[in-house]
C-alpha cells in the first residue's frame, strides 16, 4: 500500500500533466536572466568606476580614488554573493544617503569654519599665481615683435614655438621655452607688409590650425633678461614683466618699482602691510570665527537677530493661520446635510493644486502698487512692498491663501477619522458644542496633526520660494543692501553667498548651520510637547 505522501505526490503529478520539470526550466532560465542583468548592471559600475579614476589619478586625488575602490569592490561583493542578505536591498539606499545627504552637510560644516569665498577660492600658491598674472605689464623699452606661430613637423602635433621679427631691426629670432635664438635671415622670408610667410625648416600654422592649439601657445613664455615674450593675438608678441613677485624667503610679495612688500597673514589669507592689503586671498580654517562673528559682530548680529525674529513670526504665524483657517472651513463643510459638499471642497483645493512659484508672482504682481488688482479694487495706493509692515502683511496673507488648502485636506481627513461616538456621548452629557469640541475634538485633532504642524514650521522657516519671488526680501535700508525687512535666514544666507556684495561662503555656511540647530530644537521640542495628546488616545 503506498504511502500517503507518495499518492499525493503522483496525483500533484498526474495533474499537472508533467509540469513540474517545465516549472524547474522556467526557475531556471529566469535565474539566468537574473544573473545576466546583474552582470550588466556590475559591468557599467565597473566601466563608471574606471572612468572616474583617470581624473582622480591626474589630480592626485588619492582618498577620492581610495573610496571609489572601496565603493566599487563592496558593490561587487555583496552583489554576487549566493546569499540573500540584507545588504543588498540596504546597500543602493544607504549610498546615494551618503552622497546626496551626508557629504553636502559634512561640507557645509566643513566650509563653515573656513573664509571660502570671493577673493579666498584657492591655495596660496594659486592666490600668488593670479597677483603675479594680474601685474604683468610691458617691459619700457622694449622691442615689438612680429610673430608666427611654427612647429618643426606635424602641426597638430610638433612642438609649438615662436617665430619672432623684431619690427625696429628686421632680425628674426626663434623662441621656445628656453630662450632666443637668432636665425640667418635668408631662412625668413617676409612679405611687403611684413607678414612672415616661410621659415626655413619649420611649418607655420594657418589661423585653424593655430586655434586648435590655442591653450598651448597661450601658456607659451620665451624667457629673456628684461622678463618673458608673450604672445598678443596670433601676429604680436612683447616682453613682459610681473610688476609684482613673490618672495619665498620673507613669504611676501614685492613692487619691483616701488619697493612696497605686503607679507603674508596666514590667520586671514591676504597679503598685507601696514596700509593696504591685496585683494586675492587663499582659503585658510578660521576655527570659530565665523559663528562667533554671527553672534558678537554689531553689524551681523543686528542684522541676524533682527531677521531670525521675523523668520519665527512667519513660520508661527503661516503655520497658525492656515491651519486656523483650513480647520475652520474643514468643520463647516464636514456637516452630513450640506448640499454641494464635494463641490465645495474641490473649489477649495485649488490653490494647492495650482503651481506655488507661479502663484506667488501672480500675487506679487496683484499688490503692485501703481497697477496692482488690490489696490485697484479697493481704491488704495499702499506700496505695499515699499515698507516693512506692508511687504510682512502681503506675504503673510499670500503664504496663508497658498497653504490653508492642505491644512484643510488633513483636517477633513482627521476629523472624518473621529469616532461619532465620542462628540454624541458629549452632547447627551450635556455639553455645549464649543465645549465638546475643545475637550474632545481638538485634542483629538492635534494627536494627530502635530507632526504635520510641526513639519510645516519646518518648511516655513525655511520657505525660502514664498519670500524671493514676492518681496525678494525688501524692502532693503539705504545703509545695507544685503538684509531686507522680509528677509527669512535661509534667502540672507543665499544673498550672503551668491550675492552681488561678493560671495562669503564660510559665513553663509555657518547661517545654514544655525538655521538646523534652530530648526532642530523647535521641532524636537514640538514633538516632546506632542506626545502629552497620546494620553487622550
Amino acid at each position: 500500500m503506498a504511502e500517503p505522501s507518495q499518492v499525493v505526490s503522483e496525483s500533484s503529478a498526474q495533474a499537472s500533466g508533467g509540469a513540474g520539470p517545465v516549472g524547474r526550466s522556467s526557475g531556471s532560465s529566469g535565474s539566468a536572466l537574473g544573473m545576466v542583468v546583474k552582470l550588466a548592471v556590475l559591468g557599467a559600475v565597473l566601466a563608471i568606476a574606471v572612468y572616474g579614476a583617470f581624473p582622480l589619478i591626474q589630480h592626485h586625488n588619492w582618498w577620492g580614488l581610495a573610496t571609489l575602490v572601496v565603493v566599487t569592490a563592496i558593490l561587487f561583493g555583496v552583489y554576487l554573493s549566493p546569499r540573500r542578505i540584507p545588504a543588498k536591498y540596504l546597500l543602493p539606499g544607504t549610498l546615494f544617503l551618503i552622497a546626496f545627504q551626508v557629504l553636502p552637510v559634512l561640507y557645509t560644516i566643513g566650509t563653515a569654519f573656513t573664509n571660502f569665498g570671493d577673493g579666498h577660492r584657492g591655495s596660496k600658491a594659486d592666490a600668488v599665481e593670479a597677483i603675479q598674472g594680474n601685474s604683468v605689464r610691458r617691459v619700457k623699452g622694449s622691442a615689438q615683435y612680429l610673430l608666427a606661430i611654427v612647429t618643426k613637423g606635424k602641426p597638430a602635433t610638433g612642438d609649438i614655438v615662436f617665430l619672432l621679427v623684431d619690427t625696429a631691426t628686421r632680425k628674426p629670432y626663434l623662441g621656445t621655452k628656453d630662450g632666443l635664438e637668432e636665425l640667418p635671415v635668408a631662412d625668413v622670408k617676409l612679405g611687403p607688409t611684413g607678414k612672415i610667410l616661410s621659415v626655413k625648416g619649420y611649418t607655420i600654422l594657418d589661423l585653424g590650425q593655430a586655434s586648435a592649439r590655442s591653450q598651448e601657445f597661450g601658456r607659451m613664455r620665451v624667457p629673456t633678461e628684461q622678463g618673458a615674450i608673450e604672445s598678443q593675438g596670433l601676429s604680436r608678441a612683447f616682453a613682459l614683466t610681473a610688476q609684482l613677485a613673490y618672495d619665498e624667503g620673507c613669504d611676501c610679495i614685492k613692487d619691483a618699482d616701488t619697493g612696497m612688500t605686503w607679507k603674508a597673514d596666514d590667520q586671514d589669507g591676504y597679503f598685507r602691510n601696514d596700509s593696504s592689503r591685496l585683494p586675492q586671498g587663499w582659503r585658510v580654517n578660521l576655527g570659530l570665527r565665523n559663528f562667533i562673528e554671527v553672534v558678537s559682530n554689531p553689524v551681523v548680529s543686528r542684522h541676524f537677530f533682527g531677521i531670525l525674529v521675523w523668520n519665527f513670526a512667519f513660520a508661527f504665524l503661516s503655520v497658525g493661520l492656515s491651519f486656523a483657517l483650513g480647520l475652520l472651513v474643514a468643520l463647516a463643510l464636514n456637516h452630513e446635510r450640506l448640499r454641494g459638499q464635494r463641490l465645495y471642497r474641490s473649489l477649495l483645493i485649488i490653490p494647492y493644486a495650482m503651481p506655488g512659484f507661479a502663484m506667488l508672482l501672480v500675487w506679487r504682481d496683484m499688490f503692485n502698487a501703481d497697477f496692482g488688482l488690490i489696490n485697484r479694487m479697493f481704491g488704495l495706493s499702499i506700496n505695499w512692498f515699499g515698507t516693512a509692515w506692508g511687504a510682512r502683511f502681503a506675504i503673510i496673507l499670500v503664504q496663508v491663501w497658498l497653504t490653508y488648502p492642505y491644512m484643510f485636506l488633513v483636517s477633513t481627513g482627521a476629523l472624518q477619522a473621529i469616532p461619532a461616538d465620542l462628540t454624541e456621548a458629549a452632547s447627551v452629557d450635556g455639553a455645549k458644542p464649543f465645549y465638546a469640541f475643545r475637550t474632545v475634538t481638538f485634542p483629538l485633532l492635534l494627536v494627530a496633526l502635530s507632526p504635520l504642524l510641526i513639519s510645516s514650521f519646518a518648511f516655513n522657516f525655511n520657505n525660502f520660494g514664498a519670500i524671493y519671488l514676492t518681496s525678494e526680501g525688501g524692502p532693503f535700508p539705504a545703509d545695507n543692501p544685503s538684509a531686507g525687512a522680509t528677509d527669512l535666514l535661509i534667502t540672507y544666507t543665499y544673498r550672503l553667498a551668491f550675492g552681488g556684495q561678493g560671495a562669503q561662503y564660510g559665513m553663509a555656511a555657518a547661517i545654514s548651520i544655525f538655521i538646523f540647530v534652530i530648526v532642530a530644537a523647535a521641532s524636537l521640542i514640538g514633538f516632546r510637547r506632542s506626545q502629552s495628546f497620546e494620553e487622550i488616545n
